[in-house]
C-alpha cells in the first residue's frame, strides 16, 4: 500500500495579512519533509471561492512549486475541474504536460466535477449536466496530449478546430488518470472508464473491502472502456493522520483539525447558508466541536500501534492507497511535521517492505485485462495529411482577404521581412 498527503489549503478565520502566505509556505516546507521521509504521494485540490475550507484555485502553480522542492515524490491533481467551463481542455493539457515536463514525469492527473453550488453557479455550470461535461472534458484533454496533432472536435461543450497541442508530457500517452469519488456509484464509474478511484470520503474497512471488490470486478470485465489511452487500475481513501505515541496527545493535536474539515466541507455541501467575504465558518464551528461525531475516518488518530493496526486493516482488503487529510483546521505546522516524522519511522516500513512485490503480482494479473479494455476503446481518426488543414497567418489572412495587412508583418518570400524602425548611424568613439 502507498501513503500519500491531502492538501485543500484550508484558511479558517480569523484572517490577518500574512495568513494565507505563511500557510502556503508551510505545506511547502511539509511536503519537502514528506519527500525526503518517503512518502509515495501528494494530492492538491482544486476549488473555487470556498473560503477558509480551500484556498486553492491554482493548484497547478502550487504543484509547479512543489516540483522544484522535491526529488520523488509523485505530484498528484485531486483534483482539476474537467467541465469546460471550468478549464477549457486545451488549456488542461497544457497545464497538465507543463507540470509533468518539470516534475520530470511525476505528475498523476486526477479529474472531478465539483460538488459545490457556489463553484458551479459561479462558472456557470449546469448541476444536471456536469458528469457529461467531466466525460467530455476528460476524454479530449487526453487525446490532445496523446495525439499530434489533435483532430478537432465538435462537442456539446466546446468545440475547437485542428491543432497540435504542445507541449507534450514526459509519460506517454499521457500522465495516470483519476476520477475524484465520493461513493459507490461514482467509483463504479472510474472502473469503467479505466481510471483511477480518488475516494474522498472516509470509508471504514469493511465497506472499503466492497468497493474495492466491485471496482476491480468491472476492471476484469467487457464493461471497462477506457477514456483515456491507458487504464490506471488503482483505488485510494482518505484518512485522518495525527500520530504520537501518547494517544491523548495526538487526539489533542489532530481530532479538531480533523472535525473542521469534516464541518466546513459539509457547511458548502449540505447545510450552510454562504455570504461571499462575510461568513466566519471557523467562529460557528468552535462553539460545536465537542459535539460533532468524528467517528468516521479518525482511525489514523492515534499512537504508532492503534494507526499501524487502522491502516493494516485497509491493506488486507486491498486498498491500493491512503491519503492522509492533516493541514486543516488550526493544526499546527510543528505538530504535522513531527507526525511525519513519526509516521516514517515507525509505520511506513513495513507497508514499504512488501509494496514491490504487491505492485509486480497486481501487474501480472491485470496485463491480460487492461489489453482486452485498451482494445475496446473507440479512438479519433487522425486525418491524413493532405487533409490536414493549413493556417494562414494574420497578415496572410488579411491579404488573402483583399485587406490591408498593415506594416506590422511582411511576406519575406516578396521582398520584405519585419520592418524595424529606422536607426540612425552611431559615430566610432573619439570621432565626434
Amino acid at each position: 500500500m502507498k501513503f500519500g498527503l491531502f492538501y485543500e489549503l484550508p484558511v479558517p478565520k480569523p484572517w490577518h495579512e500574512d495568513t494565507e502566505s505563511r500557510l502556503f509556505h508551510q505545506a511547502l516546507d511539509q511536503i519537502e519533509l514528506a519527500d525526503r521521509l518517503g512518502f509515495d504521494y501528494v494530492w492538491e485540490v482544486e476549488h473555487h471561492f470556498l473560503e477558509e475550507y480551500s484556498h486553492s484555485g491554482a493548484p497547478e502553480v502550487f504543484l509547479a512549486a512543489v516540483s522544484q522542492r522535491t526529488n520523488s515524490i509523485r505530484l498528484g491533481h485531486g483534483v482539476t475541474l474537467t467541465p469546460p467551463g471550468y478549464n477549457h481542455p486545451a488549456r488542461l493539457a497544457e497545464r497538465v504536460a507543463t507540470l509533468d515536463l518539470v516534475s520530470r514525469g511525476r505528475v498523476d492527473w486526477g479529474t472531478g466535477e465539483s460538488a459545490t453550488l457556489i463553484e458551479m453557479d459561479g462558472f456557470g455550470i449546469d448541476r444536471e449536466q456536469k458528469t457529461r461535461m467531466w466525460r467530455e472534458g476528460t476524454e479530449q484533454a487526453a487525446n490532445m496530449m496523446a495525439m499530434t496533432p489533435y483532430p478537432g472536435f465538435e462537442g456539446e461543450y466546446f468545440s475547437m478546430p485542428c491543432r497540435n497541442v504542445v507541449p507534450k508530457p514526459v509519460q506517454k500517452p499521457h500522465p495516470p488518470l483519476w476520477m475524484g469519488c465520493s461513493r459507490r456509484e461514482s467509483i463504479l464509474r472510474a472502473a469503467r472508464a479505466g481510471v483511477g478511484a480518488l475516494v474522498f470520503g472516509f470509508v471504514e474497512p469493511d465497506q472499503a473491502a466492497e468497493w474495492v471488490r466491485d471496482y476491480y470486478a468491472i476492471i476484469k470485465s467487457d464493461e471497462c472502456v477506457p477514456i483515456g489511452h491507458s487504464v490506471n487500475a488503482n483505488i485510494a481513501a482518505v484518512s485522518s493522520l495525527s500520530v504520537h505515541e501518547d494517544e491523548q496527545e495526538a487526539v489533542r493535536r489532530g481530532l479538531d483539525g480533523f472535525r473542521f474539515f469534516g464541518y466546513s466541507l459539509a457547511y458548502y455541501v449540505s447545510f450552510g447558508e454562504h455570504k461571499p467575504g462575510r461568513a466566519d465558518i471557523w467562529g460557528r464551528f468552535e462553539p460545536l466541536r465537542e459535539q460533532m461525531p468524528d467517528n468516521a475516518g479518525r482511525g489514523g488518530i492515534g499512537t504508532p500501534e492503534q494507526v499501524r493496526s487502522h491502516l493494516e486493516a485497509y491493506d488486507k482488503v486491498g486498498m491500493d492507497q491512503m491519503i492522509f487529510v492533516q493541514q486543516h483546521g488550526k493544526n499546527r505546522h510543528e505538530h504535522i511535521c513531527e507526525c511525519l516524522g513519526l509516521f516514517a519511522s515507525e509505520i511506513m516500513p513495513r507497508f514499504k517492505a512488501a509494496e514491490p512485490e504487491r505492485e509486480a503480482r497486481k501487474a501480472e494479473e491485470l496485463a491480460p485485462w487492461i489489453k482486452a479494455a485498451l482494445a475496446r476503446k473507440p479512438r479519433m481518426e487522425m486525418p491524413a495529411d493532405e487533409d490536414l488543414p493549413v493556417i494562414k497567418s494574420m497578415a496572410r489572412a488579411l491579404e488573402d482577404a483583399g485587406q490591408s495587412p498593415g506594416n506590422a508583418y511582411v511576406d519575406p518570400t516578396r521582398g520584405g521581412g519585419i520592418p524595424l524602425p529606422r536607426q540612425e548611424p552611431v559615430a566610432p568613439p573619439g570621432d565626434e
